[in-house]
């Protein structure tokens, strides 16, 4: 494997840690573009760029001068020296220059940033907005800090500028270590960076081991997709009560409650233990009511909006993938836990009158401004309704292993009750709409997601499975399913969910379409995703029209399904 990518689009970073590094170009930092050491710690709280390298003459790097692998980032000076940095621990970066100037550590200078000596020669620089302390040791060569203090109008000392410059010893080298800390400094361990490099290559190896086969072609792309995804592991911390796989490590700091469900899915082939943390991830934090919450990080838990119930769907996939998995302890918990979502959704998400539940906001569909919504909330969604259905067939069969037979029963029962309203109340001759629920007017659009009842598969009659295939064949362009039909008067090539391509319901489809049979259209749009992305990065979401991959370059649920499709469909 000969891995390596750009860091203006895919973080330098390892699995289990909130250090990233990252090439930063937007016009919001303060202290210019370049290359930050970041922290992914509380998104929407915590300030995320800790430190702007530079060399320790204050020259900036440019990003030419910058390669990372999943091992270690290198940064080549002019005259020939270099630096390598290297995330060896969860809380750990260290650096190790050789015939260069030294490297400098720019901090931001904001409320409560102070920095000071500790023993030994060592520093701390504490980054009140980052929540967060950072120190500083260096290992071989010289440690400066460059913090002069001045009296504020509250009488305080603050920093006008503040760096931690790190230069070399009589041989020209410096090897630099930056450990995270809460309130107390624990001296850690120092190996040799060689045996650190080797370290992380034994990890990532290990991981690269869990990764399930794929055809020739796309070894390259599942290898980048692999880093994607181990990168953007972070250990429990404070709300994360389990390994976390965030979204990204760009700008998607944090778990939303139906990505998880994606990435628990590329995870079961090899890391099967990882994956049941992913799927039930959101367990950990469901409410009184039986609400899973919006999103969680490890400062943030927010319910202000749903997500889909797609956590059945994806617990039937996983058991078929991985059976052993799945021991009557964890059937029991999933079980527990995935019987009280549904029934927050069928108590406190269908209207009086009403038999099928309604989404409040398009961020409740996970399809934040798709044109369905363009006519008011609540909204009846056949979407909902197919995968609340197809939820509670999954829960129904969890229950009939675990020999609950009256609450396997009670469940088939709601289930296929469901399907029957779904079709009599959204389906109008040969496609679904959808309800406004305060006055019952027909919402029509040229979205995608009314064809997302496919996940039913054989549980729809035959003349609805043929009239949703022939719709979905109408998106399917040569680079995967776009969300909005092209010629839709409301379609964006890059309008989020009103156009691009993205990877949930490109296999939500793909599964609805191999449980129907249509195993050639299946592979089809399996193929020309896992093409774009193998071409365009595992972003966020893809120009339906071009291929170009579109807002955060490094998105993990892009990376897990390429993985899934490559291996069961695209081969």
């Amino acid at each position: 494997m000969n891995l390596t990518f750009d860091v203006s689009r895919t973080p330098f970073s390892r699995l289990g840690s909130y250090f990233a590094v990252a090439w930063r170009d937007r016009s919001d930092l303060s202290l210019g573009l370049g290359l930050y050491l970041r922290s992914v710690h509380g998104m929407g709280v915590a300030v995320p760029d800790l430190f702007r390298i530079e060399w320790a003459d204050g020259t900036p790097l440019t990003l030419d001068q910058v390669e990372a692998d999943p091992v270690h980032l290198t940064i080549r000076h002019p005259s020939g020296g270099h630096a390598a940095v290297c995330i060896t621990d969860p809380t750990t970066v260290r650096v190790r220059g050789q015939d260069v100037p030294g490297l400098r550590f720019s901090t931001i200078p904001d409320v409560g940033l102070v920095v000071y000596p500790a023993e030994a020669g060592r520093w701390v620089v504490n980054r009140r907005r980052s929540y967060r302390r950072y120190g500083f040791e260096a290992i071989a060569g010289g440690l400066a800090a460059d913090a002069p203090t001045e009296l504020t109008r509250r009488h305080t000392l603050a920093h006008p500028h503040a760096a931690m410059v790190v230069t070399g010893d009589a041989e020209g080298g410096f090897d630099l270590a930056i450990d995270e800390l809460t309130a107390s400094w624990d001296l850690r361990p120092r190996p040799p960076f060689d045996a650190c490099l080797v370290q992380v290559q034994a990890d990532f190896d290990a991981w690269l081991a869990g990764m399930p086969a794929v055809a020739p072609q796309w070894q390259p792309a599942l290898d980048w997709a692999a880093y994607v995804d181990w990168s953007c592991v972070v250990e429990p911390c404070d709300r994360l009560k389990r390994p976390a796989m965030f979204m990204s490590k760009n700008h998607m700091n944090q778990v939303w409650s139906w990505d998880h469900c994606f990435n628990a899915m590329a995870l079961v082939y090899g890391h099967p233990e990882l994956a049941y943390d992913q799927l039930m991830m959101m367990a950990d934090h469901q409410d009184a009511h039986g609400a899973y919450p919006d999103g969680v990080n490890d400062f943030v838990l927010h319910y202000n909006f749903s997500k889909p119930p797609v956590h059945g769907w994806a617990l039937g996939l996983m058991r078929d993938r991985a059976p052993a998995l799945f021991t009557e302890q964890r059937l029991a918990e999933a079980y527990a836990s995935f019987s009280r979502l549904a029934a927050w959704w069928l108590t406190y998400r269908v209207a009086p009158g009403n038999r099928l539940p309604y989404y409040l906001h398009g961020n409740d569909s996970g399809w934040d401004n798709s044109t369905m919504f363009d006519q008011g909330v609540p909204l009846i969604a056949p979407d909902l309704a197919a995968v609340l259905a197809e939820h509670c067939f999954q829960i129904a069969d969890v229950a009939e292993q675990l020999a609950r037979g009256e609450d396997a029963r009670r469940w088939r029962a709601t289930a296929q009750r469901l399907v029957d309203d779904l079709l009599a109340t959204l389906w109008r001759e040969d496609h679904f709409v959808a309800l406004r629920q305060v006055d019952g007017a027909v919402v029509d659009c040229e979205s995608l997601v009314p064809c997302i009842p496919i996940v039913l598969g054989e549980r729809l009659p035959v003349d609805v499975r043929q009239s949703l295939v022939g719709r979905i064949r109408r998106f399917v362009t040569e680079h995967g399913l776009a969300t909005e039909h092209p010629d839709s008067p409301h379609y964006e090539p890059d309008g989020y969910w009103r156009g691009p391509i993205w990877a949930p319901s490109t296999l939500l489809i793909v599964s609805g379409l191999a449980a129907v049979g249509e195993h050639a259209l299946a592979r089809t749009i399996s193929e020309r995703f896992c093409r774009t992305c193998a071409r365009s990065g595992f972003a966020e979401n893809f120009d339906a029209l071009t291929g170009e991959g579109l807002r955060d370059p490094a998105y993990t649920w892009t990376a897990s399904v390429f993985i899934v499709l490559a291996h069961e469909v695209a081969s």
